[in-house]
């Protein structure tokens, strides 16, 4: 247990320092798109991008840490990070979208990296502490709702060209990493003896209910989330607000997505996972309803607080039931796929809210309007995959 609680109090340091390039990334992502993008239904590319560097590297990056350890892998990711910033503030010098989206790519090897974070919570920790485990890094997440907004604001306008000193002060975040990194102490996953048990095939865990809903009901709720998010600055600074009240937006956003976090985990072990993501994709409705009822101040802080309650239930619990549903040497090959699959979904999320936002009727409030009308169909299918999971065992 002390080895348990040391590992996650450094990942939850991680999660609060580096972790703020999320909310950096989707706050300036979409506005630096849009000063590039030759088309602005193009606009918010750069994050999809991110996203796609993240579906892209999940498997890869869940096997190199099976092979060589969680800290070898989180130290690889911030060099990518560092790397990703370097060549977006490049392509804002130079006035390169192309070099924005590259940039952007790399960003995403640290963006998968981050979702691995709450995984190796679980590593040292006991069956019992591993909800609360899990919910502690991820509430981790309040200081980087804080810190990024505020490097937002601090930098986005020091240079001639808007937003480039905000990706330089990435660079010297992704610094801290190895100082952090350091102190953490996950063994490596032992290597398999000749001829041992590689757990399931693929194919055989992919049709287990639980794991299969699991991932359904993780991938809409991080990829709704994701799709609200990324076009909330353009509908923000679009209905003729400024780029500070977005940010401000954006920081009660990620604050609600990671508050919960204290008290997520104590309602798993008392409710069961499957009632707190089915209440998780309650509350995303109800903030795509505040979200269509207007396009005041009010209405985005309201939105956008309730898709942060919402995606934390839907998504702690979600990796909470993927956790206790495969054995621990099938950890790496699970963990690799869902989140190929939950960051797969995010990227098509991020990449549809672009041309939602921008290129879907006549005006801002009917591209934001759209936007959350595309939140209905994968909650019913989220929310149908969950009823019969829980419907199943009655039946059987």
């Amino acid at each position: 247990m002390d080895r348990a609680h040391r590992n996650v109090a450094v990942l939850v340091a991680a999660q609060a320092i580096l972790g703020a390039q999320m909310p950096v990334n989707f706050i300036i992502g979409g506005l630096a798109g849009q000063i590039l993008a030759p088309n602005p239904c193009l606009a918010t590319l750069p994050i999809s991008m991110i996203v796609l560097g993240s579906a892209l590297t999940a498997r890869p990056l869940a096997r190199f840490m099976q092979n060589h350890g969680r800290r070898a892998g989180f130290l690889l990711s911030v060099a990518a990070g560092g790397a990703g910033a370097g060549v977006s503030a490049a392509g804002l010098w130079h006035g390169s979208f192309l070099m924005l989206m590259l940039g952007s790519l790399l960003t995403g090897i640290y963006m998968s990296a981050q979702g691995f974070y709450r995984f190796a919570a679980t590593d040292t920790a006991s069956e019992d502490f591993a909800p609360r485990a899990i919910s502690w890094v991820m509430a981790g997440g309040l200081a980087s709702a804080i810190v990024g907004p505020a490097i937002v604001r601090a930098t986005d306008d020091l240079t001639a060209v808007p937003f480039m000193a905000t990706y330089v002060a990435l660079i010297g975040l992704n610094l801290t990493g190895p100082l952090l990194f350091a102190f953490l102490d996950i063994p490596k996953p032992p290597r398999p003896d000749a001829g041992a048990s590689a757990g399931r095939p693929m194919a055989e865990l992919l049709r287990t209910p639980r794991i299969a809903v699991a991932m359904i009901c993780g991938m809409v709720s991080y990829a709704l989330m994701n799709l609200v998010m990324t076009s909330t600055p353009l509908a923000v600074v679009g209905c003729g607000f400024a780029p500070s009240n977005a940010a401000d937006i954006v920081s009660a956003h990620v604050l609600a997505m990671f508050a919960p976090s204290f008290f997520t985990g104590a309602l798993i072990a008392r409710f069961g996972a499957e009632r707190i993501v089915g209440l998780g994709l309650v509350i995303l409705a109800c903030a795509g309803a505040v979200a269509l009822s207007g396009v005041e101040l009010t209405h985005f802080f309201g939105a956008l607080v309730l898709l942060g309650i919402g995606w934390n239930f839907g998504y702690i619990g979600a990796t909470t039931m993927l956790t206790l549903a495969h054995r621990p040497e099938e950890r790496g090959r699970v963990q690799g796929v869902n989140d190929l699959f939950v960051f797969g979904g995010v990227f098509l999320a991020s990449l549809s809210s672009g041309g939602l936002m921008n290129c879907m009727g006549g005006s801002v409030q009917a591209g934001w309007n759209a936007v959350n009308l595309a939140m209905l169909p994968f909650l019913v299918l989220a929310g149908a995959a969950l009823i019969w999971l829980v419907m199943r065992p009655k039946e059987a």
